[in-house]
């Protein structure tokens, strides 16, 4: 992983127990923990996509899906169905 991030600092503990130290142990871990959670940046050369969705049914946005050789990204408030194509009948029409 090489995101840039500060590394957090775990010191050598010290042979009894210290308040200050274990504080600074929770603090690292912490740090440590948001910085897992953070996704970063991301700058490729190359990527390969297997398994894509076709649709964005169920993606949380920023996820990736595919229709027709196309990538695509899920927007709040504007889905891609999953089927583009119709049928309807409104009656029936007797020319006499």
């Amino acid at each position: 992983m090489s995101r840039n991030l500060p590394k957090p600092f775990f010191g050598t503990p010290p042979a009894d127990y210290n308040v200050t130290y274990m504080d600074n142990i929770v603090r690292s871990f912490a740090i440590y923990i948001e910085q897992m959670q953070n996704p970063g940046e991301g700058r490729n050369s190359t990527q390969v996509f297997t398994d894509l969705p076709t649709n964005d049914s169920g993606l949380e946005d920023g996820s990736v899906f595919v229709v027709e050789g196309v990538l695509r990204i899920p927007v709040l408030n504007r889905p891609h169905l999953q089927g583009l194509s119709s049928t309807s009948e409104v009656g029936k029409v007797t020319v006499a």
